[in-house]
């Protein structure tokens, strides 16, 4: 029999934490998403072995979403087994967060923003994970034949019933944000956290977005930081033909990356000359924003948390590093 698993006393000491917005959460500045490496096609202790090790770094945030996987709500499972196995007796230092928007069943109810579909997804999420409540639940995406009233009422109801703690909407654009916080105001929740794509080869949300959520109070949790294992040094030389960009994923194609290359190597050696590595200068960057409270990394062994945690506490940019590093995407 396996010995009950005992965080490490000295967790909180590893990892900086940031009020969120203008709420009284507080956030570790990285956190962990279980989009890949969590699901039912992976080795499961290796998931486990990973929360576990995040815990003891002071990672007290799980990103999760109705569809992880493969196959779609595995990854919630198989959280669900961590929490029942190791981290259950820490629930109330853990900030547990799920989403709904994109497809999870058959039918006309089964993805986007309709009432149905959102509160009927909240809930096969906490059967999943066994929870009585998340701690932020999402719209994942707008949905443009539903009005924005209804998926945030959806919201609203959670929330009010006990639930979700506080609403998230993730991958809005800032005049629909702006809309999303104002229809929650007036029902009585704020508008927590926003859930955008930011990393140093898409900036698309900093002329709107991150000005939008900063007058707003709202925080800021940016996801695929590393541009889907680009800004690692996994596509430095090649693309591996075990990697990500050289299958069939709808994430990152083979094209995408050729084209980034030079850029990537360039940022390679701005982060050598800084004395890290590709990945932790590029999370390092996107958490320089003032807007943006933690940032979401994914991850497929402790080392890469390890690594990506020692940014969290990292020197700023200088203004010739943030010169050099806007002329190396140019």
């Amino acid at each position: 029999m396996s010995m009950p698993y005992l965080p490490n006393p000295n967790r909180y000491a590893h990892i900086p934490y940031e009020r969120c917005g203008r709420s009284g959460l507080k956030l570790p500045r990285l956190s962990l998403g279980l989009w890949h490496n969590f699901g039912g096609v992976d080795v499961f202790e290796n998931g486990r072995t990973m929360c576990r090790a995040a815990f003891d770094m002071g990672i007290t945030h799980f990103d999760l979403a109705n569809n992880y996987g493969p196959p779609p709500g595995s990854a919630e499972e198989n959280f669900g087994k961590i929490m029942d196995l190791d981290l259950g007796p820490h629930r109330d230092e853990l900030v547990i967060s799920t989403k709904a928007g994109y497809h999870m069943w058959d039918g006309p109810y089964g993805e986007w923003g309709s009432r149905k579909y959102m509160l009927s997804s909240l809930d096969q999420s906490l059967e999943r994970m066994g929870l009585e409540y998340v701690d932020i639940f999402y719209s994942h995406r707008p949905d443009p034949d539903t009005p924005l009233e209804e998926t945030m009422g959806a919201l609203a109801t959670a929330v009010h019933g006990g639930k979700a703690l506080y609403a998230g909407v993730s991958n809005y654009p800032a005049d629909m944000t702006r809309e999303a916080h104002a229809m929650l105001d007036d029902m009585g929740v704020p508008l927590l956290i926003h859930q955008p794509r930011y990393n140093l080869l898409d900036r698309e949300v900093e002329p709107e977005l991150l000005p939008a959520l900063t007058e707003l109070g709202i925080g800021c949790i940016p996801f695929s930081p590393l541009a889907q294992g680009q800004l690692t040094p996994r596509y430095l030389k090649s693309i591996p033909a075990d990697s990500r960009a050289a299958s069939d994923s709808i994430f990152l194609d083979a094209d995408s990356v050729k084209a980034n290359h030079s850029k990537i190597v360039a940022l390679a050696e701005i982060a050598e000359q800084r004395g890290q590595t590709l990945a932790q200068m590029a999370l390092t960057w996107v958490l320089r924003q003032p807007a943006v409270t933690t940032v979401l990394i994914g991850a497929s062994s402790v080392e890469q948390i390890e690594e990506n945690v020692a940014c969290a506490s990292a020197a700023g940019f200088s203004d010739d590093e943030l010169k050099a590093i806007d002329a190396a995407c140019a």
